[in-house]
């Protein structure tokens, strides 16, 4: 027998939602919306569209291993040192990178239930504790997760907003917990939807970095920017926590299209504006559906919503797939009884909350 490790024994792949494809041949639809996924649904900049028909790169080349170009272009728009980042094919990667190189048996690792399934995933891999510690009301308990912290913590995962909950830490309460966690443990700020928050308890966390030798933030191109297909995340932290990652790191993570293809969208900040302006119009037409029909929800900071249906929510799925719209059940959450929908344009989803009414019905929920 091959020795594996015995951590993966029962471990499942992360499952995405399913794809279009797929759920038009199982139920003979022509058109299928997927808001599963946190997607933008208005795509990417059309500037990246004008380069890409006009690009010519040469695909037999191995990419910058460095990502020279754009780190300078991120960390000119961050106003960081291009040494103080660190790129990945997506958070994902960041997200293993960072366990590899801090994880192993013996050490433990606390976050946010329910939080974003990766941070356990890894965890598991390198064969670490996972100290999960339960939301209140969808938000992190910090001062429960401070007293999970001992002699053996390694990492703390703050996902912020928090995926799926979509709730916040304010900056005063990130303020307090930063002070408290000891020094020798990393805080991950995980901030993939940090174009969409326009909360005004929250505050830009960069300056934490200079601040805190111990704080890294993660940020990516694959939600606001509308780049998901060309995985492309970075992480900023001082010099030094930099310099122990990126040994861990692929050599040629990135590829040469989408190193390219990230300067170009973050250059296009107007277009980023739009999509946030619209993204508000999409959260406040389910809030005002939830709201109508009694069915609690988690204040959204992001491009999606978990809120109350008020039936099995793996039912809720399917009936909804059948109709053409693909979401997250709850139960693959950890959240049984809600769904996870990610806003579409406006008329997709007065398209959806009409079938979900529906649907409702029919399950009883509503009369």
């Amino acid at each position: 027998m091959m020795k594996w490790k015995q951590q993966i024994y029962g471990m499942k792949a992360y499952q995405p939602g399913k794809p279009i494809e797929e759920v038009k041949k199982e139920f003979g639809l022509d058109e299928v919306v997927k808001l599963a996924s946190n997607e933008n649904p208005y795509g990417f900049s059309p500037k990246v569209k004008a380069f890409l028909e006009k690009d010519s790169t040469n695909h037999a080349i191995y990419p910058d291993g460095y990502a020279q170009s754009l780190r300078t272009a991120v960390a000119k728009h961050l106003g960081v040192k291009e040494t103080e980042l660190l790129f990945g094919n997506g958070s994902d990667d960041l997200i293993a990178i960072v366990t590899r190189a801090l994880l192993y048996p013996g050490v433990n690792t606390v976050m946010a239930d329910p939080s974003f399934s990766q941070y356990s995933h890894n965890a598991v891999i390198e064969g670490a504790e996972v100290r999960k510690v339960p939301t209140k009301d969808g938000k992190h308990d910090l001062q429960a997760m401070l007293e999970a912290i001992d002699e053996n913590t390694s990492i703390v995962w703050v996902c912020n907003p928090n995926n799926p909950t979509g709730t916040i830490v304010s900056d005063d309460e990130l303020q307090n917990f930063l002070k408290q966690v000891p020094s020798e443990v990393l805080v991950v700020l995980d901030e993939a939807y940090f174009e969409y928050i326009n909360a005004p308890e929250f505050k830009d966390t960069l300056h934490y970095v200079s601040e805190y030798p111990n704080v890294i933030i993660m940020r990516t191109f694959s939600k606001a920017y509308g780049l998901a297909s060309f995985r492309v995340g970075y992480a900023y932290a001082q010099e030094d926590v930099i310099a122990k990652l990126d040994p861990v790191r692929g050599p040629f993570n990135n590829t040469v299209l989408s190193q390219k293809v990230a300067i170009v969208a973050l250059e296009d900040q107007e277009f980023i504006q739009e999509c946030r302006d619209k993204n508000e119009i999409g959260k406040n037409q389910f809030v005002e559906f939830c709201n109508k029909h009694g069915l609690n929800y988690y204040p959204s900071q992001t491009n999606f919503i978990l809120f109350e249906v008020k039936a099995d929510s793996d039912v809720v799925f399917q009936e909804m797939m059948k109709r053409g719209f693909i979401i997250r059940s709850g139960n693959a959450l950890g959240t049984p009884g809600y769904i996870r929908v990610t806003f579409g344009t406006e008329e997709q989803n007065s398209k959806f909350l009409s079938l979900l009414e529906e649907v409702l019905t029919e399950q009883g929920v509503f009369a």
